[in-house]
C-alpha cells in the first residue's frame, strides 16, 4: 500500500538500523584521518622541497665562489645574512691558503647544523606529537657543538680587541647575538616549572665550568624556618600572591624530595622541622589566600561558580596546576594518618579552583579512593578522603560524577577482596558511606547502578549455563557477596520513604526499576549451591534482601529458603559430633570449615541464626492485614518439623506397647533449637490472633488499595507481639556482640603482651648466650 513501510523495512529499522548509522559515523572519521593524514603528508613534503632548495642554492654559491679564486670576504652576503651567518673576520691570501682556523671549521658545523635544526623543526611542526615537548627540553649540545661554540666565542672577543667600537654598537643594539653561550629551550624549561633561570656564566669560562656551575645551581637554595615564618606572615595577614607563588615551589621540592625525579628544582628542603612548617603553612594558607583574590560562590543547586575568564585566574593557573600535582605526588607517599588527613582537608577547599582541570582531577579522585579504601588508615582519616570524593561528586559535571561514581565502586569491591574481623567494620563504612554517592544525581546513579548490576548477572548466568568445577568460584566469593550488599542498601537508602521524605512511594524513586534484577541475581546465587558448607553466604544474601522488603516494602519470598535450612541433614541431625570448637561468627565467614560440619556447635549456630532471620522477616509484615494468611504455611511447616524432630523413646512407649517407636526416623534432639523453633511458632501465632482481632472492625474491602496499606499505620511495630520478640532478641544480641568484642579485645592484648615477653625472653637467650661466647674465646686466649 503507498504510504506505508514495507515488512522487511520495518524488520531493517527495528533490528540493523542503529547499528548501520553507528558503522557509517565510524568509516567517516576514519576516512577523515585518512584524509588529514595525506594533507600532513603533502605539506611535510613542500616543507622538504623548500629546504633541498635552499640548501642547492647555497651549493650553487659555493661552487661559484671555488671556481673564481680569491673572491670578496663579504661580496654575495646581504646585511640580513651576515647576521644570521656570524662573525667571520676577513683574512689575507696567505691566511686563506693556509690550513683553515679551527674556529672556521666550527662555524661551518654550526651553519650545517643551524640548517638541520631548521628542517627537523618544520617537519616537527607539521607533525605534532605528545613527546616531542619531553624530547625537545631533553636534548644536551653535543661535544661538536660545544667545541664550535667555544670557537665561535673567541672570535667575539678577538673582534673586542680589533674593532672595540663595533663591538659597543652590537651590545648596545642587539646584545643577543653576543649572549651566544646561554641555553634559550632550558630556560624556557625551567621558566615554565616556575623556576628562575640561571644567572649567565662568564663567557671566558670552559664548558666544564658552566656543567659544574649548573649542576650547583640544580640542587636549590636551601629553605630555612625564618624564610618558612616571613611566608606564613605573608600569607596570613597581606594574601601575597607572590609569597603563594613561592611557597607553592617550596612545596613542589618538599614533596618530591624522596622521589627519582632530577628535574632541578628552586628550592631544596632537608631539615624535618622546615619541612613539616612548610607543609603546614602550604596546606592551610594556599586556599585561604584563592578564597581572598578569586571567592567561589555557590548555587542553590550546588554549582560553584568562579571567574575563570579573570585575568588573575589565567595568571594563577600554572600555580594551580603545579600545587594540584604536588599534593597527588606527596599523598601517594604520605602514611601518617594525621597528615593525609589535613592534606585531603587541603584539597577538598582547592576543589571549586581545579574542577577545569579534568585530569588532574581523575588522578585526586583515584588517589583519594584509594585512601578511602585502606584498612591502614584510620578512620578519621578515611571519613575525611570520602568527604573530598563526595565533594567531587557533588559540585561536579555529569562526567565527573560519573568518574567518582565508577572510581568508588571500583575501589569498594578491590578493597573487599580479605575480610575478617579486623576488616570487616571498614568495609561496612565504605558500603554505607558510598550508597549516599547514588543519590545525588539520579540519571548517572541509574546508569551505573544498571551497567554494574548487569554484570553480576552476566557472571551468574556464565556459572549457571557453563558450569565447571571451579566456575561456582565467581559468585561465591567475599567481592561478589559484598557488591550484592552494597546494591541492596544503595536501593534501600534510595528507594525509601522513610529515609527521602519527597518520595511518597518507593515507585517514585529512578532507581526503583533495578529492585527487580538486584532480587533476582540475589536469590540465583543464593540457590546456586544448597549444601551445608555454604549456609554463610545464604544468611548473608538473606540479610540483604531483608534489608531491601523492608525498606522498600517489597514482598520476596524467603521463608522457602530459610525452611530448606531447617530441613537439611546438618540440622536434623539425632546425635551431632560433640565439638570444643568456639562459636562460628557467620559475619566474617562465607563458608563453613570442614571442622565444623556435623558438630553440634555449628547445629546450635544454624539453629540461633535461622530463627532470627525467620523472625525479622515476619516482622517486617507484622502490621500487614494479610499477616495470618501469609504466615499460616510457614507456621504448619515449622510444627510439623517440631513434630518429627521429638525425641521418643525406642524403648519405651506411652500406652506399654513393645518397641512402640521401632522403625520411626527420629529426627534432631537439640533442644536449644526446639526451644527457639517452639518460641518462634508461638510468637507467630499470636501475632495471627493480633491481626485478626484488629482486622474483624474494618469496613474496607481487599480492593481498596489506600485502606489496606494504612492498616495499623500509626501503631508501632514494637507494639505487636511478634515486634516486641524481635525487640528483646535485637538487645541480647547486641549485648553478647558487645561482650564478644570485648573478650576478643583482651584475647588480642593478652597474645600481644605474651608476644612481647616471648621476644624480650629470646633476646635475653641471644644476650646470654653472645656473653657465653666471648667468656670462651677469652679463655682460648
Amino acid at each position: 500500500m503507498p504510504g506505508h513501510a514495507k515488512k522487511a523495512t520495518k524488520k531493517f529499522e527495528k533490528n540493523h538500523l542503529r547499528h548501520t548509522i553507528e558503522r557509517r559515523k565510524e568509516f567517516a572519521k576514519v576516512k577523515q584521518r585518512h584524509q588529514q593524514k595525506e594533507k600532513r603528508k603533502a605539506r611535510i613534503a613542500r616543507d622538504n622541497a623548500k629546504v633541498s632548495h635552499d640548501q642547492q642554492e647555497s651549493a650553487i654559491k659555493k661552487a661559484k665562489t671555488i671556481e673564481t679564486g680569491t673572491p670578496k670576504p663579504f661580496g654575495d652576503m646581504s646585511v640580513d645574512e651576515f647576521f644570521q651567518g656570524g662573525f667571520e673576520l676577513p683574512e689575507s691570501e696567505s691566511g686563506i691558503k693556509s690550513k683553515k682556523r679551527p674556529a672556521e671549521e666550527g662555524q661551518s658545523s654550526v651553519k650545517s647544523k643551524k640548517a638541520k635544526r631548521e628542517a627537523e623543526q618544520k617537519h616537527e611542526e607539521s607533525i605534532p606529537t605528545m613527546e616531542r615537548g619531553a624530547e625537545d627540553s631533553d636534548k644536551d649540545i653535543s661535544s661538536d657543538e660545544e667545541d664550535a661554540l667555544e670557537a665561535h666565542q673567541g672570535d667575539l672577543d678577538a673582534l673586542a680587541e680589533k674593532d672595540p667600537e663595533f663591538y659597543n654598537y652590537l651590545k648596545e643594539n642587539d646584545a643577543e647575538l653576543l649572549d651566544f653561550g646561554e641555553d634559550e629551550g632550558d630556560d624556557l624549561g625551567q621558566l615554565s616549572d616556575g623556576v628562575k633561570s640561571p644567572q649567565k656564566a662568564n663567557s671566558t669560562e670552559t664548558g666544564k665550568a658552566v656543567k659544574s656551575n649548573e649542576g650547583a645551581e640544580d640542587e636549590g637554595t636551601e629553605i630555612d624556618l625564618a624564610t618558612v615564618k616571613k611566608w606564613d606572615s605573608a600569607l596570613s595577614e597581606a594574601h601575597s600572591l607572590r609569597a603563594m607563588r613561592e611557597v607553592v615551589l617550596a612545596f613542589k621540592a618538599a614533596a618530591y624530595v624522596n622521589s627519582d625525579d632530577t628535574k632541578p628544582q628552586k628550592y631544596s628542603v632537608s631539615n624535618p622541622e622546615v619541612y613539616h612548617q612548610l607543609l603546614i603553612v602550604a596546606l592551610q594558607h594556599i586556599p585561604t589566600v584563592l578564597s581572598h583574590h578569586l571567592p567561589a560562590k555557590e548555587t542553590s543547586s550546588s554549582k560553584v561558580r568562579i571567574a575563570s575568564d579573570s585575568k588573575k585566574f589565567r595568571t594563577l593557573t600554572p600555580v594551580l596546576k603545579s600545587y594540584t600535582a604536588s599534593l597527588q605526588h606527596l599523598l601517594e607517599a604520605l602514611s601518617d594518618s594525621p597528615t593525609i588527613k589535613l592534606t585531603i582537608s587541603s584539597l577538598i577547599q582547592l576543589l571549586p579552583y581545579i574542577l577545569s582541570f579534568k585530569k588532574s582531577l581523575r588522578a585526586l579522585c583515584k588517589q583519594c579512593v584509594n585512601v578511602w579504601s585502606d584498612h591502614s588508615i584510620e578512620e578519621a582519616g578515611r571519613v575525611t578522603a570520602f568527604m573530598f570524593i563526595r565533594r567531587l561528586a557533588v559540585i561536579g559535571d555529569p562526567s565527573i560524577r560519573e568518574a567518582v561514581l565508577k572510581t568508588a565502586y571500583q575501589g569498594l569491591v578491590k578493597s573487599s577482596r580479605t575480610t575478617n574481623i579486623h576488616t570487616l567494620s571498614g568495609i561496612n563504612l565504605m558500603k554505607n558511606s558510598a550508597a549516599e554517592l547514588w543519590g545525588l544525581d539520579a540519571d548517572t546513579g541509574y546508569t551505573t547502578g544498571f551497567t554494574y548490576i548487569r554484570q553480576l548477572a552476566i557472571h551468574l548466568r556464565q556459572t549457571v549455563n557453563h558450569p565447571t568445577s571451579d566456575s561456582y568460584k565467581i559468585i561465591y566469593n567475599w567481592q561478589y557477596v559484598h557488591a550484592l550488599d552494597f546494591w541492596s542498601r544503595v536501593l534501600s537508602t534510595h528507594c525509601s520513604p522513610a529515609t527521602r521524605p519527597h518520595l511518597k512511594t518507593a515507585l517514585a524513586s529512578p532507581l526503583h526499576p533495578l529492585i527487580y534484577p538486584l532480587v533476582q541475581i540475589t536469590l540465583g546465587a543464593l540457590r546456586l549451591i544448597p549444601t551445608p558448607v555454604y549456609f554463610p553466604l545464604r544468611f548473608h544474601l538473606t540479610r540483604a534482601l531483608l534489608r531491601i522488603s523492608h525498606a522498600t516494602t517489597t514482598f520476596i519470598p524467603l521463608a522457602a529458603s530459610l525452611l530448606e535450612v531447617l530441613n537439611s541433614p546438618e540440622c536434623s541431625k539425632r546425635n551431632p559430633k560433640p565439638s570444643t570448637l568456639a562459636p562460628l561468627d557467620f559475619f566474617v565467614v562465607l563458608r563453613a570449615p570442614k571442622s565444623y560440619l556435623g558438630t553440634r556447635v555449628y547445629q546450635d549456630c544454624l539453629g540461633s541464626e535461622l530463627s532470627e532471620l525467620t523472625a525479622e522477616f515476619f516482622n517486617i509484615w507484622g502490621k500487614h492485614i494479610a499477616f495470618p494468611e501469609l504466615a499460616l504455611p510457614p507456621i504448619v511447616m515449622l510444627k510439623r518439623w517440631l513434630k518429627s524432630a521429638s525425641t521418643v523413646s525406642s524403648s519405651k512407649s506411652a500406652n506399654g506397647i513393645k518397641g512402640a517407636g521401632k522403625g520411626k526416623h527420629h529426627r534432631s534432639g537439640n533442644t536449644k533449637i526446639h526451644g527457639a523453633i517452639a518460641l518462634l511458632v508461638q510468637k507467630l501465632e499470636l501475632n495471627s490472633s493480633f491481626i485478626e482481632g484488629k482486622r474483624r472492625d474494618v469496613k474496607f474491602g481487599p480492593t481498596d488499595r489506600e485502606e489496606v496499606d494504612a492498616f495499623l499505620r500509626d501503631l508501632p511495630w514494637e507494639d505487636t507481639p511478634l515486634g516486641s520478640f524481635v525487640a528483646g532478641e535485637r538487645k541480647r544480641k547486641a549485648h553478647r556482640e558487645k561482650l564478644l568484642k570485648e573478650s576478643k579485645r583482651n584475647d588480642d592484648k593478652a597474645r600481644r603482651g605474651q608476644d612481647r615477653v616471648e621476644k624480650e625472653e629470646n633476646d635475653d637467650e641471644e644476650e646470654f648466650e653472645e656473653f657465653e661466647e666471648e667468656e670462651d674465646e677469652i679463655e682460648v686466649e
